[in-house]
């Protein structure tokens, strides 16, 4: 029998590609949460920012960074989190988000994963209106820990933003 130089397309036909997307990981009290690492710019030791006057609770205030003003706010705060005071571990996520340049404070940063679209589960929806699951994308397990995904764009870019935004010029 003559070859005609086809190949068997099963031998050829490809595994299909499993999309993974990375995080950096970081805590906040006992919670563990992740962001995408592409909105990431630099990770700086937390310092004290310039406070401005009638700023809402969660913005911390502004820093120059390299000349350009950043408001700095507290996830914390923002997540309705008790006080903790700031230490060696503190330290400011330096995010680029819808054009912006914003910090969030943090606990501290714990490392950066990799994970597969199947290991990430969708929020459960909570019919109460106390609880807003808007913000997270989805949670990871690891290990033990449970994983909170967040939509930092989302985030950031909500309606109580437009204050910094006024704050920070």
């Amino acid at each position: 029998m003559q070859s005609h130089g086809y190949r068997n397309s099963a031998s050829t036909a490809r595994a299909p590609e499993v999309r993974k997307s990375e995080f950096l990981t970081f805590r906040l009290g006992s919670e563990s949460y992740g962001i995408e690492i592409l909105k990431v710019q630099e990770i700086r030791g937390y310092e004290s920012p310039t406070a401005i006057a009638n700023a809402p609770a969660f913005i911390k205030g502004v820093i120059n960074l390299r000349g350009v003003i950043v408001p700095i706010l507290d996830l914390r705060v923002k997540f309705r989190l008790p006080h903790a005071n700031y230490d060696e571990f503190t330290v400011v996520i330096i995010l680029n988000v819808a054009s912006r340049v914003v910090g969030v404070v943090v606990d501290s940063v714990s490392d950066v994963l990799s994970l597969t679209d199947e290991a990430i589960r969708a929020a459960p929806d909570f019919a109460s209106s106390t609880f807003d699951t808007r913000y997270i994308t989805g949670l990871a397990t690891l290990d033990d820990t449970m994983l909170i995904l967040l939509d930092i764009e989302k985030l950031l870019t909500g309606a109580d933003m437009a204050l910094v935004d006024s704050a920070a010029q």
